[in-house]
């Protein structure tokens, strides 16, 4: 019977071990870290939202955020662009009812764009209002003619009437005529149509006004103005000329205009 001897497991020895002590600050200490933690997360947040959103300045050297240059004269534009380290080219012109003739009406890019600097800003300038160009109403009623003259930027000056082959109230014409440019709020004169020629002026010489009157209602015209004039040998208040003459043609509702003889101490 052999011997075999026995080995007992080899245990590795154990070191003592090594404990720390816990580093225990005051809670006085750690409240004054924790606020100003605290005060400086809220001044980083603060910092970035007024850098980014209320005064968007450039977060990257060698870059300008472009101010606004809208309503500025050219040369002020430039002076501005200047001082922002940017250039300015004025590349077109428009017409504005808003913004006056000289000042800048449109920026490319447009205001608060952050962009490097020499970045070139186009400036469209305004010339001002645009032209109105008198309307073709010719054929129409006088009160649509009258606005559309008025849809158009222009103004109605007055209405004259004429004897025309068109029925009556007609546009006729306009001065000036259709086409023409002119400044907005610029008068027209339309002139629209009597009617045509097909009644005849009655003879009212030697008549009173009164009958005079009712002679020219009865032919189916109209009284219009009346003065009186020194005519020796006439009766007083009688009719001694007529405007248009007895048996001149004249359309519906024309006036016809009279003078009377005054009495003899006027």
């Amino acid at each position: 019977m052999r011997f075999r001897p026995t080995f007992s497991r080899l245990r590795r020895p154990e070191l003592p071990s090594l404990k720390l002590p816990a580093l225990k600050l005051p809670r006085g200490a750690r409240l004054a870290m924790l606020v100003t933690v605290g005060a400086l997360a809220a001044f980083g947040i603060g910092y970035l939202v007024a850098a980014l959103f209320i005064f968007p300045a450039p977060l990257l050297s060698g870059r300008r955020a472009v101010p606004r240059l809208i309503g500025l004269t050219l040369e002020e534009a430039q002076e501005k662009l200047v001082a922002a380290s940017l250039d300015a080219t004025a590349a077109d012109e428009e017409s504005s009812d808003l913004i006056p003739a000289g000042q800048v009406i449109w920026q490319e890019p447009p205001a608060g764009v952050v962009v490097p600097e020499r970045t070139t800003v186009t400036l469209t300038m305004s010339t001002g209002p645009g032209a109105a160009i008198v309307p073709d109403v010719t054929g129409l009623e006088a009160r649509l003619a009258a606005r559309i003259i008025e849809a158009a930027g222009l103004r109605l000056r007055r209405i004259d009437s004429v004897q025309a082959p068109a029925p009556r109230g007609v546009t006729v014409l306009s001065r000036p005529s259709p086409g023409t440019a002119l400044t907005p709020g610029t008068g027209v004169v339309l002139t629209v149509s009597r009617g045509e020629a097909t009644l005849v002026v009655p003879d009212v010489i030697g008549l009173s006004l009164g009958d005079a009157g009712a002679a020219i209602e009865a032919a189916g015209l109209h009284l219009g103005s009346s003065w009186s004039r020194p005519e020796p040998g006439a009766t007083a208040g009688t009719v001694v000329e007529q405007r248009p003459a007895a048996g001149t043609l004249a359309a519906p509702e024309s006036p016809v205009d009279l003078i009377f003889a005054s009495r003899p101490d006027r």
